[in-house]
């Protein structure tokens, strides 16, 4: 009879405390909809009840009788890389340089911070990655969730992009709250131009939406609250319709170029592939390199899949070097209609 009663009794409502009032009443904000003014059950001490706090209602009364824990919002909570990529440094080709200044910026203020403390200087909050597409960005963010010990936050910018009024800047705001509890941490914002470009006066009620939800996001990079072990990394193809905030110092400190990579680039970046393949010893990846100037490390990458594809047609185990460069032309005839295309939508 008990447990039947149990089953039986209607479900507690989820509220949020705005205010402690007199005579131990409360001011929530119910789950369902409206404000209401509510009293509080006798085992619970109102001394307890502190304003944003979770409490469950019960549905006659609407009285308080439980204070709930506080949680990350299950779609927030989802952000977080919990199984690390396993991609390393060491098998990013051609970006020396950048790896030094994303190690710099975001890898030695979390873990040498008496460093900056000694010197007297405060580590920059943010570094932002632009490049054409394909060139390594995201790569880059992966490697550092790997080799840093800092919890891994990933969104994609248009998540924050919401259908309900003031709910993308709610998640903004939840995402850097997560972030600060589980500091030192990471957040990584891929294809930040999707809230980040540049602002217009008039607009629709979409843009603005968009445009509120970048405020808040200039807000918690550099607001009054300290983002201490809290570091931001940004990746865009478009860094030329960025909104000019997003980019002043205080908020993204360094501007880092990933740019297409040069003739030594490519051939480290053939070497790193094609040592997990099962090649010819006559592979020179000189030629190789050489034969594709403004292939991206994507377009390298895929050159090298495509090698492997035509042994597979060819019914062979190995990848010789004539398969290597039919893969490389046939890649190159695909990016000579991509580009033509392109020119085509531009004349438009």
């Amino acid at each position: 009879k008990a447990e039947m009663e149990k089953l039986l009794s209607p479900p507690l409502i989820e509220a949020t405390v705005l205010d402690v009032m007199d005579n131990n009443r409360v001011l929530v904000r119910s789950s369902s909809g409206p404000n209401l003014l509510v009293n509080i059950s006798n085992n619970i001490k109102t001394a307890d009840i502190k304003p944003g706090m979770s409490v469950a209602l019960n549905q006659r009364g609407s009285t308080i009788i439980e204070l709930l824990k506080q949680r990350d919002d299950p779609y927030v909570k989802s952000m977080e890389i919990i199984d690390r990529p396993n991609i390393t440094y060491a098998e990013i080709g051609g970006l020396e340089e950048q790896i030094r200044e994303l190690r710099e910026v975001v890898e030695l203020p979390l873990k040498k911070p008496e460093l900056f403390r000694e010197i007297g200087i405060e580590p920059p909050k943010g570094v932002l990655l632009f490049g054409p597409p394909g060139t390594g960005k995201t790569m880059l963010a992966k490697a550092v969730a790997n080799e840093s010990n800092a919890t891994f936050i990933h969104v994609v910018a248009s998540e924050f992009a919401q259908k309900f009024v003031g709910e993308g800047a709610r998640i903004v705001k939840e995402v850097f709250e997560m972030a600060k509890k589980k500091a030192p941490s990471i957040v990584f914002i891929d294809e930040i131009d999707a809230i980040g470009a540049k602002r217009i006066e008039l607009g629709t009620s979409g843009e603005r939406e968009i445009q509120r939800t970048l405020m808040q996001l200039l807000s918690e990079i550099d607001g009054f609250k300290a983002l201490d072990n809290v570091k931001i990394i940004a990746a865009t193809n478009r860094i030329d319709i960025l909104d000019p905030a997003l980019l002043r110092p205080g908020r993204f400190d360094r501007l880092v170029e990933v740019p297409l990579p040069n003739t030594e680039g490519r051939k480290e970046i053939f070497r790193i592939y094609t040592q997990k393949m099962k090649i010819e010893e006559n592979i020179n990846n000189e030629i190789l390199a050489n034969m594709t100037e403004g292939f991206s490390g994507a377009d390298i990458k895929n050159s090298c899949v495509e090698a492997g594809y035509i042994a597979i047609r060819n019914d062979r185990n190995v990848v010789t070097m004539n398969d290597m460069l039919e893969a490389i032309d046939k890649i190159q005839k695909k990016k000579s209609i991509n580009k033509g295309i392109e020119r085509k939508e531009k004349f438009i």
